[in-house]
C-alpha cells in the first residue's frame, strides 16, 4: 500500500530521518553506507529534510545532527505491528490523500504523516503540522448501511480519542461540540470527518485526526486559538509511537462498536466531559444567523441541544462560541 505515499526518494528520506532521530552526531560516510548512496545523495537528502522544517547541523569532521532528538513514526514496531495502514514522510493532507485512494483501499486502513504541507481543520480552516512532533492520521471507513449511520459518528470519535488520550494519564480533558479535544480552554486536538456515498448506498468516511503532541511556540505561531499540546498537559513528553499505536487501536475498535450500538451508550461519558455543559452560548450558524442560548447535551445522533427562548432546539452544525455571550 505504501506506493500511494511514498516514491524511493522518500523512502530514503524517512529512513535517513530514522537514523538520525536520535540527536547524535552521524558521519555522511555511515549515513551513505547504511542507506546504500552516495556520501553526496546524503547531502541532497539532508537539504530535502530542512525544506519539511527538519532542523539539521551540519559540522566539518563530525557529520550531520538533528538540532534536536525526535520520535519518527515506527508503526513495524508497534505491539502489535499497525496493519493495513502506512507512513508518509510529507503530504498535502492525510484525509485529502485516503479521500483520492479510498476506492482501492480496505476498511480500517490508516495513513499517518510525518508532516502536512495542507494540513485541513474543520469549516475551511488550516491545521499547522510542523514535521515529526505532533500526530496527523486519517482512518478509512466504510458504512454499508449507508449515510443514516453516520450520524453521531462525529462525538463518538472525540471520545475514542479522550479514551486513549485518558489511557496515556491525560486528566481534565473537555469536549466542544462537534469535536474537540480541549484541556484548560485550550486546543489540544481536533477531528475532521468527510464523507462520499449516495443516499442508499455504502458511505466511505475518512476521519482525520490531528493531536498536538510536543508544539514549539514557533511552530504554533500561525495558531489563531488558544491552544496546548500533551507534553504540557503529561508534564512530560509523550512516547509519540505509543499515543499513535494506542489511538488507532481505540478507533478502530469504536468504529466496529458503533456500528452496532451507534452513539446511544456513550451519551454519559459525554455529559461528563462536555466543556459546556449547561453553560450559556452563541451557535454561529452563518455570517448572519447566531442562535444563543444554555446548552442542554446532545441526543443520540450527536445533535447539539440548546435550551432557547423557544424552548429545546436541536441543531446538526454551527461553531459553538462563548464570545460576546453575557456572563
Amino acid at each position: 500500500m505504501t506506493r500511494h505515499w511514498c516514491d524511493s526518494s522518500a523512502e530514503r528520506r524517512q529512513a535517513l530521518l530514522q537514523l538520525l532521530a536520535d540527536g547524535q552526531f552521524h558521519s555522511g560516510a555511515d549515513l551513505g553506507a547504511r542507506l546504500g548512496v552516495s556520501r553526496a545523495a546524503v547531502h541532497k537528502q539532508i537539504a530535502a529534510l530542512a525544506e519539511l522544517g527538519i532542523d539539521c547541523h551540519a559540522v566539518q569532521g563530525r557529520g550531520y545532527r538533528l538540532a534536536q532528538a525526535l520520535q519518527p513514526l515506527q508503526p513495524q514496531q508497534w505491539q502489535p505491528p499497525l496493519d493495513k495502514g502506512a507512513v508518509a514522510l510529507t503530504i498535502d493532507s492525510t484525509n485529502g490523500a485516503l479521500m483520492r485512494e479510498r476506492r482501492q483501499l480496505p476498511t480500517g486502513y490508516v495513513l499517518l504523516a510525518e508532516h502536512q504541507s495542507a494540513g485541513r481543520g474543520r469549516r475551511g480552516r488550516g491545521w499547522v503540522s510542523p514535521p515529526a512532533t505532533n500526530l496527523y492520521l486519517s482512518l478509512l471507513w466504510r458504512f454499508d448501511q449507508g449515510l443514516e449511520a453516520v450520524l453521531g459518528l462525529s462525538q463518538a470519535v472525540a471520545l475514542a480519542c479522550l479514551d486513549a488520550l485518558q489511557t496515556e494519564g491525560a486528566d481534565g480533558l473537555r469536549l466542544k461540540w462537534p469535536n474537540d479535544l480541549l484541556w484548560q480552554g485550550r486546543k489540544l486536538g481536533g477531528i475532521l470527518i468527510e464523507l462520499a456515498g449516495q443516499p442508499g448506498e455504502p458511505t466511505d468516511v475518512v476521519i482525520g485526526v490531528g493531536l498536538n503532541l510536543q508544539m514549539s511556540d514557533l511552530d504554533a505561531a500561525a495558531i489563531d486559538q488558544p491552544w496546548v499540546d500533551l507534553t504540557t498537559v503529561l508534564g512530560r513528553r509523550p512516547e509519540r509511537n505509543r499515543v499513535a499505536a494506542t489511538l488507532v487501536s481505540v478507533l478502530r475498535a469504536e468504529l466496529g462498536r458503533f456500528e452496532c450500538e451507534g452513539l446511544g451508550p456513550r451519551l454519559p461519558q459525554w455529559r461528563q466531559h462536555d466543556a459546556f455543559g449547561q453553560q450559556p452560548v452563541r451557535l454561529l450558524l452563518g455570517p448572519q444567523r447566531v442562535v444563543s442560548g444554555i446548552v442542554a447535551g446532545i441526543d443520540h445522533q450527536g445533535a447539539l441541544l440548546l435550551q432557547t427562548d423557544s424552548g429545546i432546539e436541536r441543531f446538526l452544525g454551527g461553531e459553538v462560541s462563548l464570545r460576546g455571550v453575557s456572563p
